[in-house]
C-alpha cells in the first residue's frame, strides 16, 4: 500500500528528539513543563537547572518570579506527580531571563 502524502517531519522529529533527550531530573522536567504549569506560564518561565531537588526557573520578569514562588507547593506537587517520585523538594524562582527571549523582545 503505498502512501498519498508524505509524512509531516514534525513526527519524525518529535521521536528523534525523545530518544536524543537527556534522561535526567532537569531534561525528564523540561519536557513536562508545558503540560504541568500551561502555555501561558510555559512562555514566560523555563526551568533551567536542577540540583539536589532544587529546580531553578527562570522568568521573563521578577512580577512572574514572585508569582511562581507563591504557586511553588502546588507546582512542586503537578511536577512529581507528572514525573512520579518526590525529585523536585523546591523551586528557587529567579527573574533572570535567558537569552532567547531577549531577542524576542519587541
Amino acid at each position: 500500500m503505498r502512501r498519498r502524502a508524505p509524512r509531516p517531519l514534525s513526527v519524525a522529529l518529535a521521536g528523534l528528539a525523545d530518544q536524543l533527550a537527556p534522561r535526567t531530573t532537569l531534561g525528564d522536567v523540561q519536557r513536562a513543563w508545558p503540560a504541568v504549569v500551561g502555555p501561558v506560564v510555559a512562555k514566560e518561565a523555563t526551568p533551567t537547572t536542577e540540583h539536589g531537588g532544587t529546580l531553578t526557573i527562570a522568568c521573563r520578569s521578577s512580577v512572574w518570579a514572585q508569582e511562581l514562588d507563591l504557586m511553588a507547593p502546588e507546582l512542586v506537587e503537578r511536577l512529581n506527580a507528572q514525573l512520579g517520585e518526590g525529585r523536585i523538594t523546591t523551586l528557587r524562582c529567579v527573574a533572570s531571563p535567558p537569552r532567547r527571549w531577549a531577542s524576542t523582545e519587541s
